[in-house]
């Protein structure tokens, strides 16, 4: 029995000395690297009461038949920015205002009239959004509406990145009047660190609000013939000046 308490006992102890020196403490360190780099696909347009990348939409033209134009390919981008069909009206001699259709989508919902833009730089160096009307309304044969004003009302952004307010463009106007002159006015400024992903400006909270949210004034004493009247917007997205 002794023999047999001493052999286990010896047999303990060597295995411990074994595998002890298997056990003992070790460390090896590796490596985990990612690299990101600038996108310049076309960002898709999405609903502008939820804006959410992964789940795009299709917008459909008022004016156009064949579609609205293509989003900018590029890393800073304008994606989609609605046109604006103030209908047909019956002429009057008082002053009128007219309001521009709401946003419709290829699935039949709606929405605001809104302006799409995409950050995908990665240098996080801010941008500046701006307008400008290029021309009053005229008919084809040139003959101008005298006095014809463009006022975009409820304007705000949104993002689904809007729930960090650091990220969120600091200087939004929430009205603007079209200048028919062609000058441009800067509607939206992301700072530095600010409006990286994808925003939209938006005319109005939902399609309700934003049935009173983009207007034609035209003065009742302004000649008006019976034919179509027509002007065009360009909205320009560029880096903030003074930022590389």
């Amino acid at each position: 029995m002794k023999k047999t308490v001493i052999l286990y006992v010896s047999l303990l102890s060597l295995a411990t000395v074994a595998f002890g020196a298997i056990a003992s403490a070790a460390e090896y360190d590796t490596n985990g690297v990612v690299k990101f780099k600038a996108d310049t696909s076309v960002t898709p347009p999405v609903d502008p009461t939820n804006p959410d990348p992964e789940n795009p939409v299709t917008p459909v033209d008022p004016t156009n038949p064949s579609g609205p134009n293509p989003g900018t390919a590029g890393p800073l981008s304008i994606d989609y920015a609605s046109s604006f069909q103030f209908g047909e009206q019956t002429i009057s001699t008082v002053d009128k205002v007219y309001y521009a259709a709401i946003q419709k989508f290829a699935d039949d919902t709606t929405g605001p009239n809104y302006v799409q833009i995409t950050d995908k730089r990665g240098t996080l160096e801010g941008w500046s959004l701006s307008v400008k009307q290029n021309s009053q309304f005229k008919t084809a044969a040139s003959n101008e509406l005298t006095g014809a004003k463009i006022t975009l009302k409820n304007a705000g952004v949104a993002s689904d990145l809007d729930s960090d307010t650091t990220l969120v463009p600091s200087t939004v106007k929430s009205e603007v009047v079209l200048n028919p002159d062609g000058s441009e006015q800067t509607v939206v400024t992301a700072a530095e660190n600010q409006g990286v992903g994808t925003w939209v400006y938006r005319f109005g909270n939902d399609a309700t609000q934003g049935a009173t949210s983009v207007e034609l004034e035209v003065p009742g004493k302004t000649v008006k013939r019976a034919e179509q009247y027509s002007t065009t917007m360009t909205w320009v997205l560029q880096t903030i000046p003074g930022n590389p």
